[in-house]
């Protein structure tokens, strides 16, 4: 099975990005984790990019506040998907990093997820690895079925609580 790398521009991202990992991990989907910034460390990022394929990535996760141009920079180092995870900084709330994320130059795609949406941008991983694995397709389908049980459950407590008003 192919890894997801899951980058973060600064180590301060973690409790945000911590959601990314828990949902690989419950597709027991392999991940590795760094803080390589897009313009701190602008050369490790390009390297770990560059590398990414034959180190046997299959989606990389730029997770960046701010300007968030890490999602860019790394998919402009790389043939892999990559997606991008807006982080909520104190100014501008999250929106200056939403859309440097999305505002991608053509040629240079990058998907993005909403804003401190972690989860998604795992769960969106899992599913762009599993076009090309059954097994994990499979796992994905559950996940799925799960959340629908799930919703209509809530429905159906819903209809019960509503004859009582």
């Amino acid at each position: 099975m192919k890894k997801v790398a899951i980058i973060m521009g600064s180590d301060s991202d973690l409790p945000v990005v911590r959601k990314a990992a828990e949902a690989l991990k419950q597709f027991g989907v392999p991940f590795e984790m760094h803080v390589f910034s897009a313009h701190r460390s602008p050369a490790e990022a390009s390297a770990f990019a560059k590398s990414a394929r034959g180190n046997g990535f299959g989606v990389i996760i730029g997770a960046a506040g701010m300007a968030a141009h890490l999602a860019g920079a790394l998919a402009a180092n790389t043939t892999l998907p990559v997606i991008a995870l807006p982080v909520k900084a104190k100014a501008l709330e999250g929106i200056d990093s939403l859309l440097s994320s999305v505002m991608m130059p053509p040629g240079v795609p990058v998907a993005t997820v909403g804003i401190d949406c972690a989860a998604n941008a795992g769960y969106l991983a899992v599913q762009i690895l599993a076009v090309s694995d059954d097994d994990l397709a499979a796992k994905y389908a559950e996940f799925k079925e799960q959340q629908h049980l799930k919703n209509l459950e809530a429905d159906r407590k819903m209809q019960e609580t509503v004859k009582e008003i």
